[in-house]
């Protein structure tokens, strides 16, 4: 589960990355769009704070898979 969070988090940050930088060259040629609830930077950050949700969640997965098993910390795995 963790790595399609990680996976979709990542893609919808690239997608915010990517109309923000849009929206910004469409402002730069035609000027200014009266009537928008809110500007490029909104996207922006929102990319922003995708990327480390999708960073954070591959480090946990990560963590998770190299974690020691119960038994290889007591050193007690076979005995009986």
């Amino acid at each position: 589960m963790e790595r399609h969070i990680a996976r979709w988090t990542y893609w919808l940050g690239v997608i915010c990355l990517v109309l923000s930088f849009v929206w910004r060259v469409v402002t730069l040629w035609v000027g200014p769009v009266r009537g928008i609830g809110f500007a490029p930077m909104t996207l922006y950050k929102a990319s922003l704070l995708l990327f480390v949700a999708a960073i954070a969640t591959s480090t946990y997965t990560w963590m998770k898979s190299h974690r020691p098993q119960e038994a290889d910390r007591t050193g007690r795995a076979g005995q009986p």
